[in-house]
């Protein structure tokens, strides 16, 4: 029945889903000392030498997937009605880690995010073919759900009662709808008047315990790194690897919807990074196991204001993460110290890609031209489009090249900034007010009229002659 929980019995035979697979046995390995763990610390990190750790799955080396019959059973598993398969990310299970019983997974039918054309945003960065994959239409309106829902069910079978996480927003939505779906408790830790109202509104309506601190997003995370050693609570922030191994199906999802022919870049926000490393670690794991034959280059945008990658990348080459100061109204991605960073360096240098950062006026026109497409995003999204104009201006990209955005959260995530854009109010009064006029052709501020046919006429005829022109 359409909504039913995933806790409903398995109502068809599904052969591969209910057999314990070995052939993607899942280990833990740190991503620095290479020790390999049956099971994360609370903190997800190494025992030895503190790094992140990653998941590696050793035995695809003796018993390799697949690849022509995995696609052909994906593809079949769009027309199934089991929630394991109507789920975009649990549908490419095989290269996930393995459950022993599908019926303990928490799934909202996540991922199945659309793959757009843009041609008025290929038009303005200079490009014959450009694509938004959307993953902002995930249940909870963000890219956060296709991680959450790996993670939170690993909660669920270890016995968790509670969850936590420190965010800039989308996160805390994302867990607090998987931890009521999953029957447990959420604990949030945000910053205070750092959170968009649409989202915080998320959370609290799926019932978290929100709590809102003094402190920067970095902050909230070294409170909660404390917290998780002293309680039997469980992280589910990115630098939890099973986070990561959910959010790198939509990588496979993007190769499947391409016809496994892989675009030649893909533009990805930079936050906390773990987004722009679980999908360059789906594109490099498909390429070893012969699901493409090219890899994409991946680069990361990342606003002026809260450009750590960009700064470690420029002046060390990737050695030393240069933590800042985060300041941008993208709120989703103010992170000054990201916890991925090793991860998003080594994927860069794998895809070739390369870094960028872009101002607040040009994240805002940007995020303008992309809901001119008619598609919509919130303003962590808006950066991509933003940051490949300027990699067409600078060659790295060519005009018939092949691009996909990626756009990691819904427009109605942030609806104060888009509200305060088109009325002209977002840099008045600031130092950015001047320069801020570029804006203005974009601005679609409502319009306040008599109850008049003649005057809505009027104005409608006024409309055409300026689009005319």
């Amino acid at each position: 029945m359409p909504g039913q929980c995933s806790s409903d019995p398995i109502r068809m035979t599904d052969h591969i889903s209910r057999e314990s697979n070995p052939a993607h046995a899942s280990q833990l390995r740190c991503i620095n000392c290479g020790v390999v763990f049956e099971k994360a610390a609370q903190n997800f990190r190494c025992a030895s030498c503190g790094d992140l750790l990653e998941m590696v799955y050793p035995r695809w080396n003796a018993t390799r997937p697949d690849a022509a019959a995995l696609k052909a059973l994906w593809r079949e598993r769009r027309t199934s009605g089991l929630p394991v398969d109507e789920s975009g990310v649990w549908r490419f299970r095989e290269l996930l880690p393995s459950f022993d019983d599908w019926q303990e997974i928490i799934t909202l039918r996540e991922g199945n995010a659309p793959l757009y054309e843009m041609p008025g945003c290929a038009r303005i960065a200079g490009l014959r073919q450009l694509y938004a994959k959307h993953q902002g239409m995930n249940p909870t309106g963000s890219f956060k759900d296709t991680g959450m829902t790996v993670a939170a069910s690993v909660a669920r079978r270890e016995g968790f009662r509670w969850v936590a996480c420190a965010s800039t927003g989308n996160t805390s939505a994302s867990m607090a709808a998987y931890a009521a779906r999953g029957g447990m408790r959420s604990l949030v830790l945000i910053p205070e008047g750092k959170v968009s109202w649409g989202k915080l509104s998320q959370a609290l309506d799926y019932g978290a315990v929100t709590c809102q601190l003094k402190t920067d997003f970095d902050g909230c995370m070294r409170v909660l790194n404390e917290v998780v050693q002293r309680m039997p609570v469980y992280l589910l922030n990115s630098v939890n690897p099973y986070r990561l191994e959910g959010q790198k199906t939509a990588a496979i999802e993007l190769m499947e919807q391409f016809d496994w022919q892989p675009p030649d870049y893909i533009i990805v926000p930079g936050g906390n990074l773990g987004n722009s490393s679980a999908l360059g670690k789906a594109l490099l794991e498909m390429k070893e196991l012969g699901f493409i034959s090219s890899l994409p280059k991946i680069s990361i945008i990342q606003a002026a204001g809260a450009n750590p990658l960009v700064r470690t990348m420029r002046e060390n080459a990737g050695k030393k993460l240069i933590s800042v100061q985060a300041e941008t109204a993208a709120s989703a991605i103010r992170i000054g110290s990201p916890a991925s960073w090793k991860k998003a360096v080594a994927v860069l240098q794998a895809t070739g890609g390369t870094v960028e950062q872009v101002s607040e006026i040009e994240i805002a026109l940007a995020k303008a031209e992309i809901g001119a497409d008619g598609i919509g995003c919130e303003p962590a999204s808006a950066v991509t489009l933003a940051g490949l104009k300027k990699l067409v201006k600078q060659g790295f990209a060519k005009a018939g090249d092949s691009v996909v955005l990626i756009l990691t959260g819904n427009l109605l995530k942030d609806p104060e900034f888009t509200l305060k854009f088109h009325r002209g109010d977002l840099f008045a009064g600031t130092e950015r007010e001047k320069e801020a006029d570029i804006l203005k052709p974009q601005q679609r501020a409502p319009i306040l009229l008599d109850a008049s046919v003649d005057a809505v006429i009027r104005t409608l005829k006024e409309a055409d002659d300026r689009l005319e022109t």
